[in-house]
């Protein structure tokens, strides 16, 4: 907790560390007695409504080795790992009994009050303090004597009760306020996929192409840019070897790559003029970006900027916000370049995120890309954002799913199954115009939606500021009748004093209880052998 609110705390208050008021010990072991147990592990709380949403039914055969920590009602949670600081919730009736995952700390108290506890871990004091402490490269993550060692404000319990009652009114009104604000950011979400649907599916320019009949067929745009791809190719071929003055081979042109057509099988009807064509035979290039360690990476220029999966979203745009750098060669510099109109697709990630897709816009001065994402580029058959689209919209993503190889953990979708999936092509004039319609309705969402997130953002900082108010005493008055903190905290290691005495007298009596060990007897045929190997040494 700072010292501005340390220091200026309401008569009766005092400080005291976490592992003091609420470190009750928690027992250690495994699933007994049952088929199986409700397991809470990190996945089960959701970060933001700080509620415990999806416990595991597990067999106690199939058990982890974390589900460790038996919990009870009233326990706060508390995750350790970095990532997840965020992760904290309190155990209702529900999940008494319940098998916790060793992930979290678990703050028990018998003389608080465990909301109090609960609104304490959530204060951006408390989150900030963890973070400065998080160690480890691997699992990075803090000690639970971190925990139990930051200064929590311990007011009389009575007030204790009284700001927890006004925190829990306040707080579940802004709560409702933040999830009408999340409903209408979901059904954003839907209307973005319901105008790519129609946009990929061609009925969002119906209008349009009944007024341009005369456009040319987007097969005959394919075929066309096919031959000149090749007629290129050719030709860098034959100034190549005159170059080097070699004879050229008799089948040199049988080594020419020939692009993988599409498997139309059950792929819906397109629109008249428009035809199917393979992710291979739109692209030109197909690049893995550039493998950079997190060792080699910095904070802070100088260097180039390091384009991230992160920095790719799941509705088809490249950030460059949280950037990081690297220092490539001169030869890295150039083959991992970025340029208007790059599709940067996320090869390897969770199975939820991995497949995203985005479009580089204005991208930073001498920015190179990462190894998780391939960069993909066009040279005329289709536009790059008309393609974008389509590998955001959902029909594409379903193609796509069925190619993705997956692990526990990671999933990736390899360039060999890639570029064989079909993506729709309309013709070259209608393929403008269909950009040219979604960017008109996403620009609207894209308003609405970051006027959303600057409400989202208002609300957290109104509930730290709440918090803060809680936590520095001015939520409520305080009653001069009240018991003061301090007698609370003498109680509270009265308590534990009596714990720690019981137990050792428990474990005293455990050794008293060993029985002795039994004396070991011989026969007189084992006593005859002895004397006698006796003699025989003497």
């Amino acid at each position: 907790m700072s010292e501005a609110i340390l220091g200026k705390l309401p008569r009766g208050w005092e400080i005291a560390p976490l592992g003091t008021i609420a470190g009750e010990p928690v027992d250690q072991f495994g699933p007994t007695g049952r088929d199986t147990f409700v397991y809470v592990d990190i996945g089960s709380v959701d970060n933001e409504t700080k509620r415990i949403t999806e416990p595991k039914r597990l067999k106690v055969i199939a058990a982890p080795s974390r589900a460790r920590q038996n919990l009870r009602r009233g326990d706060v949670l508390v995750s350790m790992t970095r990532p997840n600081l965020n992760a904290v919730a309190i155990v209702g009736d529900a999940f008494d009994g319940a098998l916790g995952s060793t992930g979290f700390r678990v703050l028990r108290a018998s003389a608080m009050e465990p909301s109090w506890l609960f609104h304490a871990v959530q204060t951006r004091e408390f989150v900030s303090s963890m973070c400065t402490l998080v160690q480890g490269a691997l699992y990075p993550a803090v000690r639970p004597k971190d925990i139990d060692a930051w200064l929590c404000p311990v007011p009389p319990l009575e007030e204790q009760r009284r700001i927890t009652d006004a925190l829990d009114e306040l707080l579940s009104d802004l709560d409702a306020g933040v999830v009408a604000l999340e409903r209408v950011r979901t059904k954003l979400k839907l209307f973005r996929a319901s105008v790519l649907k129609a946009a990929v599916e061609g009925a969002l320019t119906a209008e349009w192409r009944a007024q341009h009949p005369d456009t040319e067929p987007a097969a005959v745009l394919l075929q066309r840019i096919l031959v000149e791809r090749r007629s290129r190719w050719e030709e860098s071929q034959l100034e190549k070897f005159k170059a080097a003055c070699k004879v050229l081979p008799k089948d040199w042109k049988a080594k020419y790559d020939e692009r993988m057509s599409a498997n139309t099988t059950s792929l819906s009807t397109l629109p008249n003029g428009w035809c199917w064509a393979s992710l291979d035979q739109l692209a030109v290039d197909g690049a893995i970006g550039l493998d950079r360690g997190m060792q080699y990476q910095r904070m802070v220029p100088p260097g180039s900027p390091y384009i991230k999966m992160n920095n790719v979203t799941m509705d088809g745009r490249v950030l460059f916000d949280d950037l990081v750098y690297v220092e490539p060669t001169s030869e890295e510099g150039q083959r991992y370049s970025l340029c208007d109109g790059d599709l940067l697709f996320n090869t390897r990630n969770s199975k939820e995120l991995v497949g995203k897709v985005g479009i580089v816009l204005q991208p930073p001065a001498n920015a190179v890309y990462n190894n998780n994402l391939m960069r993909l580029r066009f040279d005329g058959a289709a536009l790059p954002a008309f393609v974008c689209y389509q590998m955001c919209a959902g029909e594409f993503r379903g193609r796509m799913e069925k190619v993705k190889k997956a692990t526990t953990s990671v999933a990736a979708v390899y360039a060999k199954d890639l570029f064989p999936l079909a993506l729709a092509l309309a013709p070259l004039a209608e393929q403008a115009a269909i950009v040219e319609a979604v960017e008109d309705q996403i620009s609207v969402v894209d308003h609405l939606e970051a006027d959303i997130d600057a409400k989202l953002k208002s609300a957290q900082a109104l509930r730290q500021s709440i918090l803060r108010d809680a936590f520095a005493g001015k939520l409520v008055p305080q009653d001069p009748t009240d018991e003061p903190a301090s007698v609370l905290l003498t109680r509270i290691a009265a308590e534990r004093e009596e714990r720690a005495q019981l137990a050792a007298s428990v474990r005293s009596a455990g050794r008293k209880a060993k029985p002795a060990k039994a004396t070991k007897t011989t026969t007189p045929r084992k006593r005859a052998a002895t004397k006698k190997q006796a003699k025989g040494t003497r």
